[in-house]
């Protein structure tokens, strides 16, 4: 599959260099990392671990499989699988851009499990540091949105995936009620900024993560972007109305 051939994309409303918005996320996500969980607990009133909870619920995690998590920095979703196999996996990979979100993920790890069932690799979606036919399953929370070249990142997710192998991207949607769209869009301009200003001191990083949602593809339109990567079955589950959505790409 071919790289998109745009030399600018969005970073949240504004337009960077392709090349540089890596960069710009992973100092983004450095700055927030120490704040990162309490702040998705208070803008979500906590409803994002429900969210997380469908999503391992929709994956129904196996012993012997081999799990990668990407952007997945601060464990929630490996630490997920692996209570769902009552912590007898031993292939879980979290891969992630940013190294300070992988240490709060470190720092999590040795609180909760043995840190020796979860790999920690820093990388790039778009090119991902893993070998073809390598896991099973690959999950993606919320991290999809800031990745430069999406395509790139969904073709990559399919190579490293093996014949059977499922990826599941849960990610902020397009709300489909109408009346939680509005209320939805004045909560998230007018409160979730002011939130990351008094309790992260980072307006600005919040007010990406608006923007950024609203930039992102609708559930149809990210669901032709999985079959143009080379997926086989394409499918998706709204969350509270829209404003997640749990997508599921199989390999054949």
């Amino acid at each position: 599959m071919r790289m998109s051939m745009e030399q600018t994309t969005h970073f949240g409303y504004s337009t960077v260099n392709l090349e540089e918005k890596a960069g710009l996320v992973q100092s983004l996500f450095s700055d927030v990392a120490v704040s990162y969980d309490l702040m998705n607990d208070v803008m979500s009133f906590g409803v994002h671990r429900i969210w997380k909870d469908a999503l391992i619920n929709w994956v129904k995690p196996q012993k012997g499989q081999a799990f990668l998590d990407l952007a997945g920095g601060t464990g929630d979703i490996a630490f997920r699988i692996s209570k769902a196999t009552l912590g007898k996996q031993k292939d879980i990979t979290v891969c992630d851009l940013t190294p300070a979100m992988l240490l709060e993920g470190k720092k999590r790890a040795e609180k909760t499990i043995d840190l020796g069932q979860i790999s920690w690799v820093a990388g790039d979606a778009m090119d991902l540091p893993f070998a073809t036919n390598s896991f099973d399953v690959v999950t993606m929370a919320f991290g999809l949105r800031n990745v430069a070249v999406q395509d790139k990142a969904i073709e990559e997710i399919y190579r490293v995936l093996r014949p059977g192998g499922r990826f599941f991207c849960l990610e902020f949607s397009k709300v489909v009620l109408p009346l939680l769209d509005k209320a939805y869009d004045a909560f998230s301009f007018r409160v979730i900024p002011l939130m990351g200003q008094m309790i992260a001191n980072d307006r600005t990083s919040y007010q990406y993560l608006v923007e950024s949602i609203r930039q992102f593809p609708d559930q149809e339109t990210l669901s032709k972007m999985f079959l143009s990567q080379g997926f086989d079955r394409s499918s998706y589950q709204n969350l509270s109305g829209g404003i997640a959505a749990i997508h599921q790409g199989i390999k054949i």
